[in-house]
């Protein structure tokens, strides 16, 4: 018997669901096994996610949805869904069911539309029977139960009256079952469809790796440290970093990025990307199933299981729809035979009610935009950690920028040398680059200089600056406490001074960082979309004014520490505010959990992206103002999908008790249903930003 470590979340394969009443009662049977702590049903993917304690074994969680009439499988075990079966039984439908509808127009013997009507309705319609029969076991109603008791009585009717010498009905029992069939054929087409994205990111990865010695092994026999050998045209199998080598690679997969990026010694390569050009060695950095390809296909699949608060909304009212719809039927039933109407019209208004209300539409308006639309992220670079991240990110209207690393490159460059003795500039220049060659801190290394020799004697000093001889001479170069006499315009620039060790000041650096190519971009598409920019920034007010200018933002709060990045993210949410905060640091991944959506940068501190909502895979600001858009797209199909799921029932059930559609129309509308439904939601895919 299989065991489940404590806590840990277990997904299993669910067969068999239909309608939002399967996904309620999936949920409610899992719910009552003892220890299991939270469970999440999605229709679109026929999961179900379950998170329960050490105490639960996997075998019992089988058994309590075996119990409720479905069949579960861990997912891990699960095969891939193969819809030939499928697509014979639904040919084998439409041919049975010619003969039965030419019958409206043209003579057919009855003993044929008899016989073509019993095969359709207990072959092709043996699944509605046993699934509507283990709902009816389990105390609860679902889709296939409505379609069974209608089919049923359209069929029953009818041999009454082949009996009787009466009219016949097997056309609507059959074109029910038929289109049906066809709606749920198409429906599970389109679901593949949506979830393509995960499969999408597993199949970039190849099964074997390349090891330096030449010989290939399984991904699973690697390990961190190993190194592995990489040639032109292949995909990277696992993280790395590489040894030996220089060339392209297309990131575009994992990250989004289009153009191909310039990768050599030192640099990290992600699994999934593709080698262009170039023979490269490898040092493992991740071990099998936990490259930032596996994490990232882990974030969509645990986005695509949760659930906003919409369709939980949802998930409740269709558990007792079904139950209503029933007594609706039987209220048509009876009023139309109390107002003095013939038996066969009575039952063909109460069938249409039952075929017309079933729920298929109201279980996969959500979690089928939800599969679209972090779909669509993913091949942009953008991930949305949940159902309910993508609805802040829906509504956001603030979005507050950190300002190293966010909106600019966190590299700074020498933007001024001031010269202030009667030293030549390339001499002074020099000497900087002199002093920098062995220093490690981030202002050296746009100081430092190929064809410039390290100076002697070399000493850091932490927080201040270095010092070290050039030519006999000892200089330091570092910060105003480093050098007496200096004195540090008010440009907003940071400042490194040299001067002789105990001499004279020579000359002052000015550095910047440099502002990230699509930052005024982002800010001006925020502002299209009405959305408020504030800069939020640890950095002097002087040194962040400049950027801010130069972007477009025209609300800065600066000299912020961690705890007041916190309380300011707070303070505008309690003004009402729906906020977004984008970051990379440590020191925002406090603020970034108490935004409305946390957005963030995905070449930023691990701590900041395990904190956020949504993570950008690619250093953009602008990914920041797709990733709004789209969740603005996709909450509106969404809600597009929700909304038509509702007014089709709240139309269609008055119409057909009050004897305005025929069965066969209403099984027709409601099979179109879910696939318009599903259609809508697809739409995402191939979204573009405006």
């Amino acid at each position: 018997m299989d065991q489940i470590s404590s806590p840990h979340p277990v997904e299993l394969s669910i067969e068999g669901m239909t309608c939002a009443s399967c996904v309620s009662r999936v949920e409610k049977v899992l719910r009552r096994v003892p220890g299991v702590r939270d469970v999440s049903v999605n229709l679109a993917t026929e999961m179900a996610h379950v998170t329960a304690g050490p105490e639960v074994a996997l075998d019992r969680l089988v058994t309590a949805v075996e119990h409720a009439g479905y069949h579960a499988t861990p997912a891990a075990r699960a095969k891939p869904h193969d819809d030939r079966r499928e697509l014979w039984e639904l040919v084998a439908a439409f041919i049975l069911a010619v003969p039965v509808v030419l019958a409206m127009v043209l003579p057919v013997p009855a003993g044929a539309q008899l016989a073509c009507a019993s095969l359709v309705q207990f072959w092709l319609g043996a699944r509605f029977y046993r699934a509507g029969f283990a709902a009816l076991r389990a105390g609860t109603g679902n889709m296939d139960l409505l379609v069974a008791l209608g089919t049923s009585a359209a069929w029953g009717l009818s041999v009454w009256d082949f009996y009787a010498g009466g009219p016949l009905y097997f056309e609507s029992g059959v074109a029910i079952i038929t289109l049906v069939r066809l709606g749920k054929y198409l429906e599970g087409r389109a679901k593949r469809d949506a979830a393509r994205a995960v499969a999408a990111l597993h199949g970039l990865r190849p099964e074997r790796a390349r090891r330096a010695d030449g010989t290939e092994v399984p991904l699973a026999e690697l390990a961190p440290g190993d190194e592995i050998e990489l040639r032109p045209g292949e995909r990277v199998p696992v993280d790395g970093e590489i040894l030996r080598g220089e060339g392209g690679l297309d990131e575009s997969p994992v990250t989004g990025e289009a153009l191909p990026v310039t990768r050599g010694p030192g640099d990290t390569l992600l699994a999934g990307t593709l080698n262009l050009n170039a023979v490269l060695r490898l040092r493992v950095s991740a071990a099998a199933g936990e490259s930032f390809l596996d994490r990232m296909a882990r974030l969509i699949e645990a986005a695509q299981a949760s659930k906003p608060r919409v369709q939980r909304l949802a998930d409740r009212v269709a558990a007792w729809f079904v139950p209503v719809v029933v007594g609706i039927a039987l209220i048509t039933l009876l009023a139309w035979l109390w107002h003095g109407a013939a038996y066969p019209r009575a039952i063909i208004n109460a069938v249409s009610v039952l075929v017309i209300a079933c729920p298929c539409a109201l279980g996969l308006a959500t979690p089928a935009a939800i599969l679209a639309g972090t779909g669509a992220g993913a091949k942009r670079g953008i991930l949305f950690r949940s159902a309910d991240a993508l609805e802040a990110a829906a509504h956001v209207d603030t979005l507050v920028f950190d300002k190293t690393g966010t909106l600019t490159t966190g590299t700074p460059r020498l933007a001024k040398v001031e010269i202030l003795g009667k030293m030549p500039e390339n001499e002074v220049r020099a000497l900087a680059a002199a002093l920098a060659a062995n220093d490690t801190h981030p202002l050296s290394a746009a100081l430092r200089r190929d064809d410039v020799a390290a100076a002697e004697d070399f000493t850091s000093l932490p927080g201040r600056g270095v010092a070290g001889t050039v030519k006999g001479q000892r200089y330091v170069l570092g910060s105003a406490d480093l050098v007496p006499g200096a004195r540090v315009p008010e440009d907003g620039a940071t400042w490194s001074w040299l001067a002789k060790e105990n001499g004279p000041l020579l000359a002052g650096f000015a550095f910047t960082d440099t502002t990230r190519p699509d930052a005024a971009k982002a800010v001006a598409r925020l502002r299209q979309m009405g959305v408020r920019p504030v800069l939020l920034t640890g950095d002097r007010r002087a040194a962040a004014l400049p950027l801010a200018q130069e972007v477009g933002i025209s609300e800065i709060i600066a000299g912020a520490d961690p705890a007041t990045k916190l309380a300011t993210i707070r303070e505008l949410r309690a003004s009402g505010q729906r906020v977004a905060m984008l970051g990379d640091g440590i020191n925002d991944a406090a603020a970034l959990a108490a935004a409305d959506a946390g957005m963030a940068m995905g070449s930023g501190a691990d701590v900041a992206i395990e904190a956020a909502d949504i993570s950008l895979l690619r250093p953009a600001p602008e990914l920041a103002a797709t990733a709004l858009a789209l969740a603005r797209q996709c909450w509106t199909v969404l809600l597009q999908g929700l909304f038509w799921a509702l007014i089709y029932n709240v139309l269609g059930i008055p119409a057909a008790a009050f004897g305005l559609l025929s069965p066969t129309l209403a099984g027709a509308a409601m099979a179109a249903s879910s696939v318009c439904v599903l259609g809508n939601a697809l739409r995402l895919r191939h979204w573009k930003e405006p």
